[in-house]
């Protein structure tokens, strides 16, 4: 026996030493700096700290009558006091007022802005109000939002929409940001067909390029490189020794039969570190690095297995390298399970599962029995460790759901064209 065919046959490796396994090899990727108005979902790699106060000056947060507080004291609505007038300038004459829009500077002297609802017998010239303002209301202090050195947002945050309004506001240029890690998918396999056309005969429509490409972005990737080979050891080498990607997806070729060369030819390239988990589905799902240090995965062909294995293994390396978040992009709970869920011991299991209501499951039919199926017609899945033979009727157990929004549509009926 060759050392590429032990490479191929080697046991089942533990799923909890994949994960060491990628925790221990993946490491985040250098930054780029790019402009602020393009960096919504990126993630930071440094701090960014304000080189101004934010706002740079006193400024009103409501539309009204910028005025000194003190002039207002006693002012009631058996007593309302006149103030005269003044159009925009540096200093605020005693007993005057100027009238702003929100955002804008205050004159120096006003303290407080009297919104215009609160504005009486307004004239030409003079407006009386009716009850005291306290000093503040209603303006924006310099620096109330952030002072010059301070930090505005932190390493490693995912930038929203607020953040973006946030840096701008505040002047800033280009941002230091977490570089996308470049991804090129390979799909081996023959007889594959394009979406779209006639199936051809004894031959498969690709699911997995696409299903790949739509993973690698959600966990904040860029799928740089897509390209179908043939089940040859030298084709899929020649994939992996060309430059130019930080990770590289093998789907197709992974398992134990004939055509199977992908780790064979990982192996001619480089290292084959794991191949073949204790995983279900994703069983021949294979791990290792080219010569050159870049990360390779091995998936496999069949679409729900190869969905599982990179949920499981190959995102979580997808997350490490951009800095986000390393589990499962899942939210999840412990509910309760209204039937058995049985699994087999020595094998980590996904078993997908339908809501009965708020804090019940049931399990559902498997991802062997429905393929992709399971997955669309589930709201979630639960994890069965390797040493467990699944959960009793009625019993705890943790549940990942998937987007609940996603899954409830309006449905509105649309006419044909």
């Amino acid at each position: 026996m060759t050392s590429i065919e032990h490479i191929i046959l080697s046991p089942r490796v533990r799923f909890d030493d994949v994960l060491a396994w990628v925790d221990g090899h993946v490491k985040s990727l250098p930054a780029e700096h790019i402009r602020v108005a393009d960096a919504l979902g990126r993630v930071l790699a440094h701090d960014v700290t304000a080189a101004v106060d934010l706002p740079a000056f006193d400024r009103a947060s409501m539309d009204g009558l910028a005025l000194r507080a003190d002039d207002t004291v006693g002012a009631s609505i058996y007593n309302p006091l006149s103030f005269r007038t003044v159009l925009d300038q540096d200093d605020l004459p005693p007993v005057a007022g100027v009238f702003v829009h929100a955002g804008d500077r205050l004159p120096r002297g006003a303290d407080a802005v009297v919104t215009t609802d609160q504005l009486v017998d307004a004239v030409d010239g003079s407006c009386s109000i009716q009850e005291p303002v306290v000093s503040g209301a209603h303006i924006e202090r310099t620096g109330s939002q952030a002072v010059r050195g301070s930090r505005l947002a932190q390493a490693g945050r995912k930038m929203r929409p607020a953040d973006i309004g946030l840096l701008v506001a505040a002047g800033i240029g280009p941002v230091p940001v977490v570089r996308r890690p470049r991804v090129r998918c390979v799909v081996a396999g023959r007889d594959v067909s394009e979406a779209g056309t006639p199936l051809l005969r004894g031959a498969v429509y690709d699911a997995n390029g696409p299903l790949l490409a739509s993973l690698v972005t959600r966990d904040g990737g860029l799928v740089t490189d897509h390209r179908r080979v043939k089940p040859s050891i030298a084709a899929i080498g020649e994939s992996i020794v060309a430059s130019g990607a930080d990770v590289i997806l093998i789907t197709g070729g992974s398992g134990r039969g004939a055509d199977d060369h992908a780790a064979a030819a990982l192996a001619e390239a480089g290292m084959v570190a794991i191949h073949g988990v204790a995983l279900r589905p994703g069983d021949t799902v294979g791990m290792g690095l080219t010569s050159s240090g870049v990360l390779v995965f091995l998936l496999p062909g069949t679409p729900v297995a190869c969905l599982w294995a990179y949920e499981l293994v190959t995102g979580r390396a997808m997350r490490r390298l951009g800095r986000r978040e390393p589990s499962l992009p899942f939210s999840s709970r412990i509910m309760n399970s209204e039937r058995k869920i049985v699994s087999e011991v020595g094998m980590t299991e996904v078993c997908p599962v339908k809501r009965v209501d708020e804090n019940t499951i049931n399990p559902v039919a498997s991802f062997a029995e429905a393929g992709l199926g399971a997955a669309t017609q589930a709201d979630g899945f639960v994890i069965v460790p390797e040493g467990s033979e699944g959960y009793a009727q009625g019993a705890p157990v943790l549940v990942y759901l998937y987007d609940e929004a996603s899954s409830i549509v309006a449905i509105e009926t649309v006419p044909k064209p």
